[in-house]
């Protein structure tokens, strides 16, 4: 699917040095960046999420832990 993403100038800059260093395009330094801010957001709330569910099953053991 196509999109039009609008950056600032300063952005525009810094992508277009960062892609000139590593000899790739633009579009493929910013997908690249898209696909791993994805991914470490989603490891974040999947953690979030089980720690949520999980601790307070622990909750004894871990105040007992902390005496």
């Amino acid at each position: 699917m196509a999109m039009t993403l609008r950056l600032t100038d300063d952005e525009t800059e810094a992508l277009r040095l960062r892609a000139a260093r590593e000899g790739r395009s633009m579009q493929d330094v910013a997908r690249a960046a898209v696909r791993e801010y994805v991914e470490r957001t989603s490891t974040r709330e999947l953690l979030d999420q089980v720690l949520d569910e999980e601790l307070p099953r622990y909750s004894e053991a871990l105040r007992r832990l902390g005496e």
